[in-house]
């Protein structure tokens, strides 16, 4: 079994006990699972359930494992011929979940 979902604009292929890093969000002290709910296809036994654009009903619990960071990003400019330089550094910071169960709502 398993369901994609959408978060931040991003399409993510879950199975249960899969870790995936989504987008950071604001989460209760305290709390240690989230619902994602934005599911736009889930396959099981029973076959493929596709949204239109989303499952009404359909959701994936998710224990929370804390924050992490992507890899660091590093941008240069450069001017050839004006002795001007730019660095720049990015690093993404996401929050880092377990899958833990899959419901299809129907």
């Amino acid at each position: 079994m398993y369901a994609i979902i959408e978060d931040g604009s991003k399409q993510y292929r879950l199975c249960q006990g899969d870790v995936v890093d989504v987008e950071k969000r604001q989460i209760a002290a305290g709390q240690n699972t989230i619902e994602l709910d934005q599911v736009l296809l889930i396959k099981d036994d029973k076959g493929t359930h596709v949204g239109t654009p989303i499952l009404t009903g359909a959701k994936v619990v998710a224990k929370v494992n804390g924050p992490a960071k992507g890899k660091k990003l590093k941008m240069l400019k450069l001017r050839r011929r004006k002795n001007s330089r730019t660095h720049k550094g990015h690093r993404q910071e996401y929050l880092r979940v377990s899958i833990a169960e899959i419901h299809s709502g129907a």
